[in-house]
């Protein structure tokens, strides 16, 4: 990955910011987009410590933002090789509470945001056999209850990828699905909740999870090997086996295990 130049919406915490810098680190050029100005400084300041970099305001939902993104990265590098699709919000909340525009507003970024930054992208990166990367979830392989806004666009996420790959599959354009687990990171903090306002709180025992920085080197290995599908923790995989097989103890077990989460929404029902 070494002078490859790789595009990373939401680069500024988690998964983002963590494969920000394994790519740095590896000799890739790195460009961060985000929607805060002072975070993106921040890691600019880091990342320019292993490699060049370069970080961009912009808010993935807006249209002209990803084009604006794409063509800045364009004038800085001249090319593109890797974009990873990261940017994304959560929520948590039964679907018979929610405002609708909650579900709007994660389809419009988690969804939308990965159409609008590929459609730009793709030009460029079929020039030179590039990687296109959504990071999905398990809420992309199996409907989780109090997410159902989450799950829906990342299983249109998924769905768009694989179409995409397939269109473009004698053109070696090489598209990952990277589904991490439950990994420490704020998006629970900044979660929905019914009413558009933040969760606050993680429900979740953080320290318990996965890393961002063992994602990212995950999914940078799954790049440089041009997997197609990344699942990544034993429960993860052992759920989206269970699910192709025992659908309807699935939902049962995964509705018993979010009902004993911290304030759940189920606990009043």
């Amino acid at each position: 990955m070494k002078n490859k130049v790789v595009v990373i919406t939401g680069g500024t915490s988690g998964i983002g910011r963590a494969c920000a810098e394994v790519f740095a680190k590896a000799g890739s050029k790195v460009v961060v987009s985000a929607r805060s100005k002072d975070k993106l400084l921040e890691v600019e300041i880091e990342l320019k410590k292993y490699s060049e970099a370069a970080c961009f305001v912009a808010d993935v939902s807006k249209e002209q933002d990803c084009q604006r993104l794409i063509d800045e990265t364009l004038k800085r590098f001249g090319r593109i090789d890797v974009l990873v699709n990261n940017a994304g919000i959560s929520m948590r909340a039964l679907f018979e509470d929610v405002n609708l525009d909650v579900l709007r507003q994660l389809m419009e970024t988690n969804f939308w945001g990965t159409v609008y930054c590929t459609k730009y992208a793709l030009p460029h990166l079929l020039k030179d056999k590039g990687s296109v990367v959504g990071i999905s979830s398990i809420a992309g392989k199996k409907g989780l209850p109090g997410r159902s806004g989450y799950s829906a666009s990342k299983f249109a996420m998924e769905g768009f990828l694989e179409s995409v790959r397939t269109e473009n599959f004698k053109k070696d354009l090489h598209v990952l699905v990277a589904c991490p687990g439950f990994t420490a990171t704020n998006i629970r903090k900044v979660a929905l909740s019914k009413d558009g306002s933040t969760q606050g709180e993680s429900p979740r025992e953080e320290n318990e999870m996965m890393q961002p920085q063992e994602v990212a080197e995950k999914i940078y290995h799954a790049i440089v090997k041009r997997q197609r599908d990344l699942i990544l923790t034993s429960n993860g995989k052992l759920t989206v086996w269970l699910n192709k097989f025992f659908p309807s103890f699935m939902d049962k077990m995964v509705y018993n295990h979010l009902a004993k989460e911290d304030n759940s929404p189920f606990q009043n029902k």
